[in-house]
């Protein structure tokens, strides 16, 4: 018998879209090409997921490019890159929670990491569930992959937003589908597990009541 695959997802993608006002074309999340400068172009990932978080919670739809670039400017000054750019999950949520009080917004967070060990890592079950819980919530995830492995449509020591899942019940398959450069991606997340040399770590955040 085959089993059908599981599914959760964000219950809004449209909250990312985004509209060039210049060109008329649509993207679906923020893309780091759009910083100005060199630097932040090479380094500025992290602050980019971050800027796709917060626009969801912001709930607006179309969403214009200026816009985005002014939010992802501001998420640089709270998720500062250094020369190793922004490489653990705790560097990235202290920041974005850190954001979120400046406007006065109190942001809960949970993680998950996945360490470059691959005897101390979480089973991958935990992982799929953390990641199904999230979105089941209507939230979507920051993930940081500091190596790739096998799985080709990811960058190493790279942060993405993660906005659906799909997998079999006994785990044999597992996609995911990612935002990034501008655009949706579907992984393999599974080949990932199994193959990164380096880990990562998935991070999901909810406004407090």
């Amino acid at each position: 018998m085959v089993s059908e695959m599981i599914k959760a997802s964000i219950r809004n993608p449209e909250y990312f879209e985004v509209l060039d006002e210049n060109t008329n074309e649509k993207y679906c999340g923020c893309n780091q090409e759009w910083y100005k400068k060199a630097w932040k172009r090479m380094a500025g990932c992290g602050p980019t997921a971050a800027a796709n978080i917060i626009m969801y919670y912001r709930k607006e739809i179309g969403t214009g490019k200026n816009n985005c670039v002014k939010l992802m400017n501001e998420m640089w000054e709270y998720i500062t890159p250094t020369m190793r750019g922004v490489n653990t999950t705790n560097v990235f949520y202290k920041g974005l929670v850190s954001f979120a009080d400046s406007k006065g917004i109190k942001l809960l967070y949970d993680a998950v990491d996945v360490p470059e060990k691959k005897e101390i890592r979480p089973a991958f079950k935990k992982i799929i569930n953390f990641i199904k819980n999230s979105l089941e919530n209507d939230v979507p995830l920051a993930f940081l992959n500091l190596c790739n492995g096998e799985e080709k449509l990811l960058d190493k020591w790279h942060w993405v937003t993660l906005i659906s899942i799909e997998f079999e019940e006994d785990l044999s398959k597992a996609y995911a589908e990612i935002l990034d450069e501008g655009m949706k991606k579907t992984i393999n997340l599974l080949l990932w597990y199994k193959t990164t040399t380096l880990g990562g770590g998935f991070i999901s955040f909810s406004f407090a009541e």
